[in-house]
């Protein structure tokens, strides 16, 4: 791929990549690195995409590998962060602003503290995947998608003490 097609599908899926990486990593300056090593995968991994799945599942599959090696590698997290840029602005006033970004950074840090698994199904929901297309991401059965949506929801809700 030409670097100029790169750099076009690396916009295109800017969005998915910054809040996968949002998912990932809460410290900006280290989620600024992983954002930077996602690319970098998917830039070796591009190659050997042959089109049997949709570029938007291998572009969050090859991110969602790269966060979870990110994860496995470091000593300790922060506790807690901003969410990126990329996040919608809420339609209320300054009260509303400021009570929906409260909401976001809550689920954004609870999100964060799910095992592994159920923090790639529900991130990968939130994107707008169906299970179908979670399963294949994950390289899981649509059952397992399913069960881990199921137990992350309960884990969000407690996490949040039912706030939603």
């Amino acid at each position: 791929m030409r670097h100029d097609g790169f750099d076009a599908l690396l916009r295109e899926h800017a969005g998915l990549l910054s809040r996968i990486a949002a998912s990932y990593e809460a410290d900006p300056a280290l989620r600024d690195d992983l954002l930077q090593d996602m690319s970098l995968a998917l830039w070796r991994a591009l190659p050997a995409w042959r089109g049997e799945a949709p570029l938007r599942a291998f572009v969050a599959r090859v991110a969602h590998n790269r966060g979870a090696t990110h994860v496995l590698g470091q000593m300790r997290r922060p506790a807690g962060g901003e969410l990126d840029d990329q996040v919608p602005e809420p339609r209320d006033g300054p009260e509303g602003h400021a009570e929906n970004e409260q909401r976001r950074m809550r689920l954004q840090a609870a999100v964060r503290v799910l095992p592994l698994a159920l923090r790639q199904a529900v991130t990968l929901a939130f994107e707008g995947f169906s299970h179908a297309e979670i399963a294949d991401t994950l390289g899981v059965t649509a059952g397992s998608v399913s069960v881990r949506l199921h137990r992350a929801k309960a884990a969000l809700k407690a996490l949040l003490g039912e706030q939603t």
